[in-house]
């Protein structure tokens, strides 16, 4: 029997994101294995591997992890290894390269945001950018899933055969295909704390220094001098332990900005919201605006390449460099409901191609390169 592993640093990115590709091989015929630092069961997994992969690239714990993969792959003899997020993937491909040579194991790695970038500070070119080339050498595929990552890679990594551009990781339309009637949506708003006439903003993502949510706590404070009934979520964990919530409450906008934490109704809320948010300074591709545009939900986001991937201006949302260009556009959208609802208009159709069905045909043409 065929073998295949996916592996990544945590056990929640491949929850996340990869499920559907496990039951592709699944259906293939493959017997699935997983390799995280984490204990949680995995659907479509037939056997889990826990290797101490560390997200930091300073942690001497992914020196260990080398070596547990470099066991791993002798064992196992896979056929395909799909490797994803950094450390997972430099751990993975350092510990594949025998195998690679011994048992013709294919090696696929799927860049989820380059580090360096156009305008990226100039440390992360000068510890990322060697790195990946280098191990650019040892893989036999390498994904890109913004356009911009994709052009560097084409022009810089030469030792790689095979640079593929994927949009994005598939997001599952199915989750959001369904509708609210008024007296749901009133009801979850309720629940919130949100009265009818508010105007809701929602930005999900963990809470850290990259996604930068205190811009959007500056917004908002500055937004209520104009407009009282704006309301800001937040939703997603917090990683810097009250810091926003602190920056919130020192601007006396406890009653403005609500912090929802983990949440489980993402589609939900989205479709509660009027517009959707992000302030992310780094972002591989923003697949919290593609689930929002999905919902039709306008999108204001911050002018970076994962988000100039997916906003065109005055189409579907707008992209924002400063304070003073998010309260124009935010002007826009809350004042004249024409504009609103054209752009409300453009949104689902605008991110047909990030559609999990999309990705699924592009994947099975990439992993079954024999059978197409």
């Amino acid at each position: 029997m065929k073998k295949v592993l996916f592996t990544a640093t945590v056990d929640s990115h491949i929850l996340q994101f990869h499920l559907p590709f496990l039951k592709l091989f699944k259906e293939k015929g493959y017997e699935v294995h997983v390799a995280t630092n984490g204990d949680e069961e995995i659907p479509y997994c037939d056997v889990k591997h826990k290797v101490c992969f560390e997200r930091s690239p300073f942690k001497l714990n992914n020196l260990k992890a080398i070596r547990q993969m470099k066991k791993i792959c002798e064992k196992e003899q896979f056929d395909i290894i799909h490797t994803h997020t950094p450390m997972g993937s430099v751990v993975t491909r350092l510990g594949a390269i025998k195998s690679r040579k011994k048992f013709k194991t294919r090696v696929i790695y799927t860049a989820h945001g380059l580090h360096f970038f156009k305008g990226a500070p100039l440390k992360n070119w000068l510890i990322f950018y060697p790195v990946e080339k280098f191990l650019s050498r040892f893989t036999d595929t390498l994904i890109l899933i913004n356009q911009e990552d994709y052009d560097l890679c084409k022009r810089k990594f030469k030792k790689c055969k095979d640079i593929q551009y994927v949009p994005g990781v598939g997001i599952d339309e199915e989750k959001f295909n369904f509708e609210m009637t008024k007296k749901e949506k009133k009801e979850l708003r309720e629940s919130l704390g949100l009265k009818e006439k508010d105007f809701v903003m929602i930005f999900v993502a963990r809470m850290d220094v990259n996604k930068n949510q205190g811009l959007l706590i500056n917004c908002t404070r500055n937004l209520l001098n104009k407009y009282s009934n704006i309301k800001l979520l937040l939703v997603g964990p917090d990683e810097r332990n009250g810091y926003y919530q602190k920056m919130a409450s020192d601007y006396n906008l406890e009653g403005n900005v609500l912090f929802l934490g983990y949440r489980k109704d993402i589609s939900k809320l989205m479709k509660i919201a009027d517009i959707a948010l992000s302030s992310s300074i780094r972002e591989g591709l923003g697949i919290n605006i593609i689930e929002a545009l999905i919902c039709k939900t306008p999108v204001i986001a911050m002018n970076n390449r994962g988000h100039r991937e997916i906003i065109i201006n005055n189409y579907n949302g707008f992209l924002f460099n400063d304070l003073n260009e998010f309260e124009k556009h935010f002007e826009k959208l809350y004042s004249n409901i024409k504009e609103y609802n054209r752009i409300k208009n453009n949104c689902h159709d605008s991110v047909k191609k990030y559609l999990l069905s999309n990705c699924l045909s592009e994947m099975n043409k990439i992993y079954f390169i024999s059978d197409n």
